[in-house]
């Protein structure tokens, strides 16, 4: 069965509305011991700009057949971290992003690059990648999932938390309020 993504887009987006993340600079405020500050560099394409949730991890290569997969199970509020090599393919656009929104997935966090911005922004989804370029990814079924990803200056875990907004992002072994 096929429900369009504009019934999940309004779902998740009123689900969002009520919801109030703690600000990632007092979190390094309260919680200086125990969070971990991405490094600078990422923008934001997505329209959800303040997000929070617990992180699943894949590891790809110029290939996002994973990504989408992942994508399309139920995301329960999660954050997909994708490693992606900082090689210049996009591994996430719209169609991958309305995927993750109609699943519950709260955020992508590319190391790598993403395209379709224009779409992007309006979706209520995080999004932040290294930047954007308009040529694919291949799709050869290979990758990694459930992996610690070193990237950003950070190590991400499957079950730790990432909470992101305009000041930047952070990592927490658990969630912070």
């Amino acid at each position: 069965m096929h429900f369009g993504y504009s019934v999940a887009f309004d779902a998740v987006a009123r689900l969002g509305s009520t919801t109030t993340l703690p600000a990632t600079a007092d979190l390094c405020d309260e919680h200086r011991d125990v969070v971990h500050v991405l490094a600078p560099g990422l923008e934001s394409y997505g329209g959800k700009k303040a997000f929070a949730g617990l992180i699943d991890t894949v590891q790809v290569r110029e290939d996002n057949s994973l990504v989408r997969q992942v994508l399309s199970e139920p995301g329960n509020g999660r954050v997909l971290i994708v490693d992606g090599g900082a090689l210049p393919v996009a591994l996430v656009g719209d169609n991958l992003a309305g995927i993750g929104v109609a699943s519950g997935w709260n955020a992508v966090v590319v190391n790598g690059y993403i395209r379709d911005t224009a779409a992007l922004k309006d979706l209520p989804l995080g999004v932040l990648a290294i930047g954007a370029v308009p040529l694919r990814s291949f799709t050869q079924f290979k990758g990694a999932r459930g992996i610690k990803v070193k990237a950003f200056g950070v190590t991400f875990q499957p079950g730790s938390w990432l909470c992101a907004d305009a000041d930047g992002a952070v990592v927490a072994a658990e969630p912070l309020a």
